[in-house]
């Protein structure tokens, strides 16, 4: 059987779908890197909501995919941007998720941090900001999970200079009852955080961040740094305090930055690995035997897969990764909270299709053909 899929200029090109899965079973928890997946949230597709509604979320399919990931040896990176914080899942939401996931990972002995931020406020003064932070950090740390300071978009638009934000994140580092994680989440990801750190200047910008960890390093268990500029990460993980890790978050070199060089190395926590879970914990578990070029051979294939699902406007992601997991039959339908599931177009759902098949990510590619086909049906393409 053959799919007539779009190609970018919306002609249709014969393809032959995949008859074999790629062979990727569940393992030992991965050693030589911290490996965190950022997890996407499952719509409830029978909800009456609008995009203006708060998220409707099936817990059951969201936690079944939690356990998907802690199977393979991930952590868990819990209500970041990629469950749709501040895009579609707003704090009430992300609180319950926080609280659910936090009470499954201790079930289970998973690994799960989660996001700290600011999205109950839509700006404030930065005392108003230091509070919502509080509040959120409060409750992760209530649930036994660890903290990701993430940024604030109501601190960007606070915030007066560096200064503002040493002294807010000074303040929350000053309190934190363990080490947390920093989040510095590029503009290409979100266009309200341009200028954080207080510059525009990435130099001087990286200075001020620096400055924080400097003065509590104790307090800071690594950064996650999502600007997707390997050189500029590669440069500022060699200049952190001993014991502070660097998390790449950066969806476009990966595997060089994951499997490093005689300098250094970056741990992950990627938006990217919700998609290839099961095949970046097998590259890490042959990274586990010193064998580089083996986990190059098994990750270096995936980046042309993340690079067109993280394409501009990148923070539409998301829509790429649950459409992804539905074809890969971790949740029954293709429907998103706030109604992003609109937000890419067909040539783009079909040539990641065609990527992901490719690389035998789907556990039942008959499955994802059939998902494929009906997607296709809708769109008016005859087969």
């Amino acid at each position: 059987m053959t799919l007539q899929l779009p190609d970018a200029t919306g002609a249709l090109r014969t393809y032959e779908p995949r008859q074999e899965p790629l062979a990727l079973t569940p393992g030992a928890p991965l050693a030589c890197r911290t490996v965190f997946s950022a997890a996407h949230v499952v719509a409830d597709p029978f909800a009456d909501v609008t995009p203006d509604s708060p998220a409707a979320v099936d817990w059951d399919a969201t936690l079944a995919f939690r356990r998907h990931l802690w199977s393979h040896g991930l952590g868990v990176a819990e209500a970041m941007d990629t469950a749709q914080r501040g895009m579609g899942l707003d704090w009430t939401g992300a609180a319950e998720l926080i609280r659910r996931s936090a009470a499954e990972a201790k079930a289970v002995g998973g690994r799960i941090a989660c996001g700290v931020g600011t999205d109950q406020i839509t700006a404030g003064s930065l005392a108003e900001v230091r509070a919502a932070y509080e509040e959120q950090l409060a409750l992760v740390e209530e649930s036994g999970a660890q903290a990701i300071l993430m940024a604030s978009r109501a601190l960007a638009a606070a915030a007066k200079g560096p200064e503002d934000y040493l002294e807010v994140y000074g303040h929350l580092l000053r309190q934190a009852a363990e080490p947390v994680v920093l989040h510095w989440l590029g503009p290409m990801f979100d266009p309200a955080l341009e200028g954080y750190w207080g510059s525009a200047d990435l130099d001087a910008a990286t200075d001020t961040f620096l400055e924080v960890i400097a003065a509590h390093p104790d307090k800071v268990d690594g950064i996650k740094v999502s600007l997707l500029d390997a050189r500029r990460e590669i440069d500022l993980r060699r200049r952190l305090p001993d014991g502070v890790r660097c998390y790449t978050g950066d969806d476009f070199n990966y595997p060089e930055l994951i499997a490093g060089d005689d300098q250094g190395f970056s741990h992950a926590l990627l938006g990217i690995f919700d998609p290839l879970g099961p095949l970046a914990a097998e590259a890490v578990r042959v990274l586990d035997t010193g064998d580089a070029d083996g986990f190059r051979a098994l990750l270096d294939p995936t980046v042309e897969l993340s690079r067109h699902l993280f394409q501009a406007p990148t923070r539409f992601y998301k829509t790429g990764v649950v459409f992804l997991a539905w074809l890969a039959g971790h949740q029954s339908h293709f429907t998103m909270v706030g109604g992003l599931q609109s937000a890419r177009s067909l040539p783009h759902f079909a040539r990641a299709y065609r990527l992901a098949d490719g690389l035998g990510l789907f556990p039942d590619p008959k499955l994802a053909e059939e998902r494929m086909r009906n997607l296709l049906a809708l769109y008016g393409v005859d087969q």
